[in-house]
């Protein structure tokens, strides 16, 4: 395959897999061999084994975090200080971008960011949505309430209101304060229950500090 021909193939894409290439008598074997070689010259960057995307100045289309990775593990969503960043919850901007997965832990630091996805039961694998991201992208990304009791959940000492004095949460008035509390009683974690009535009570001040404004 010439490059100019993969080009055409995935130019459009943001990112891409191996599969992607093998259509007809693509030959397996080539193909990878020449994904190899281009990025080793700096054509390609390799996310993952069998995940590519174009290198600058191929890229046609930048690849947004979220969306890649969606892509890196299929069965995830964008949680926890990045959706809670997207939502505009935390002020701090958060480097790396963090998703939950019913699969195994792991992080990894690609050219195209650093990527830790965090393990949660399967009965806890919810409350997330498909989001546009502009630019024709979109990514799963978990609800404000969701990304709030994620993180509550898989920190330790999560619910201690020095942990969430720590997190300095704005613009609460976006929470779903009723859905956020169903969602921790429905969980069974007395820790999740704590917090949610803690963030509760912070969200009303809030609203009643704005209105002696």
């Amino acid at each position: 395959m010439e490059f100019e021909r993969l080009i055409r193939i995935v130019g459009d894409e943001p990112v891409f897999e191996t599969g992607f290439l093998l259509a007809g008598d693509a030959d397996r074997k080539d193909v990878i061999l020449q994904l190899s070689r281009w990025t080793k010259a700096g054509r390609l960057y390799q996310i993952r084994r069998g995940l590519y995307a174009l290198a600058p100045p191929y890229q046609k289309v930048k690849p947004n975090p979220f969306l890649v990775a969606n892509r890196m593990v299929r069965a995830s969503y964008v949680s926890c200080q990045s959706a809670l960043e997207f939502h505009g919850l935390i002020p701090e901007h958060t480097p790396v971008v963090v998703s939950i997965t019913t699969s195994r832990p792991g992080r990894w630091e690609t050219p195209l960011g650093v990527f830790e996805f965090r393990h949660i039961k399967k009965e806890f694998f919810s409350g997330f949505q498909m989001t546009d991201l502009g630019g024709e992208q979109k990514a799963f990304i978990a609800t404000p309430e969701k990304a709030l009791l994620d993180l509550i959940y898989l920190q330790p000492g999560g619910d201690a209101e020095s942990y969430l004095n720590e997190l300095r949460l704005e613009n609460l008035e976006k929470l779903d304060l009723k859905s956020l509390q169903q969602m921790a009683t429905k969980s069974g974690s007395p820790k999740l229950v704590r917090a949610a009535k803690q963030i509760a009570a912070a969200s009303g001040k809030e609203l009643e500090e704005y209105r002696t404004l």
